[in-house]
């Protein structure tokens, strides 16, 4: 069943174009990431889709019915939209059950319900002042969703969160649409944060959508360079280059490009190059080794080299992709 339509959507503010003919749709309990560089249009579109910005051309259906915007209705938002900014505010020095209180539409079942999902049953009875960032923002949270939302927007929830506040937003976020049966859509740069979760993946560049699919398929098949950077490290080799070292070539494509894990190092096989750097960040290793012509990264989990040793380059030619 199709929840959201958003069919056409442009933006400008004072005369400057912020999105471009922008149309996706999200099927009810259907987990929706939008990635892009800073600048690139997302929170307006969040914006859009909550009803708290005009649109210039298109429109945003829920439910097949419109969602109208500020200049639509007096009190702008729609009643099953709920949305929240990087910007969130809480009232100073009150306990956290009296914010609660003040906005809550749920019985008590309900309510307690929605604060175990929170992860903040144990903070009612701390003031605002006394919490962390983290426990401020599941405050928030939990207040933007006494009203039972039906779909839940997050406008970069993970960041300047450390490792064990955004665990537990993970979770939270998680329980909300497991067991709440909440829709999501949310906005992070992170990858780690976005490909294990989302059922699917939109990619915004310079206020249009460029890219949409699977988060496999956004991975594996980026449309463009920029796509490849949203999401990781990756090696852009030249294809005159490519054909020279690897026999691969593409006309219709300029560049081959090659994630680090595709890559493998051999003894007695493969292209000769020579290692240059070796980092190590615990799970694997990043080693770059210079080729003829073009320098890569490739990750392993175990190495035994050491810089200046030579080594065999193998690429896995299921996993190449031409951009």
């Amino acid at each position: 069943m199709t929840l959201l339509t958003v069919s056409g959507i442009s933006v400008a503010e004072e005369g400057v174009p912020i999105l471009y003919d922008i149309s996706f749709t999200q099927q009810q309990g259907q987990k929706l990431v939008i990635a892009g560089e800073t600048g690139s249009g997302k929170s307006t579109l969040l914006q859009t889709i909550a009803g708290l910005v005009q649109p210039s051309t298109g429109e945003v259906l829920y439910d097949n019915i419109k969602v109208e915007g500020p200049h639509d209705k007096l009190v702008p938002g729609h009643p099953e939209i709920a949305y929240l900014s990087q910007q969130f505010e809480l009232p100073q020095f009150l306990r956290v059950e009296q914010v609660l209180k003040y906005s809550n539409t749920l019985s008590e079942e309900e309510a307690q319900t929605l604060y175990e999902v929170c992860r903040i049953s144990h903070l009612t009875k701390r003031k605002t002042n006394q919490l962390s960032g983290g426990e401020r923002q599941r405050i928030a949270l939990a207040r933007l969703l006494s009203s039972w939302p039906s779909l839940l927007l997050l406008d970069e929830p993970f960041s300047n969160l450390d490792m064990g506040h955004k665990s537990v937003l993970k979770s939270v976020i998680h329980d909300l649409s497991e067991e709440l049966g909440i829709s999501l859509i949310l906005i992070s740069h992170d990858p780690h944060d976005t490909l294990s979760w989302a059922d699917e993946i939109l990619v915004m560049q310079q206020g249009q959508l460029i890219q949409q699919g699977t988060p496999q398929h956004i991975y594996t098949q980026p449309v463009n360079e920029y796509t490849a950077a949203l999401f990781g490290k990756y090696n852009l080799v030249p294809a005159t280059i490519a054909k020279s070292l690897f026999g691969l070539y593409n006309k219709a494509k300029g560049h081959l490009l090659l994630r680090p894990e595709s890559i493998k190092l051999t003894t007695g096989r493969g292209v000769v190059g020579k290692i240059t750097s070796i980092k190590y960040f615990g799970s694997h290793y990043e080693i770059e080794v210079q080729l003829s012509g073009v320098s890569i990264k490739v990750t392993s989990a175990v190495c035994d080299a050491v810089v200046g040793d030579e080594v065999g380059v193998v690429i896995d030619a299921e996993r190449i992709w031409w951009v």
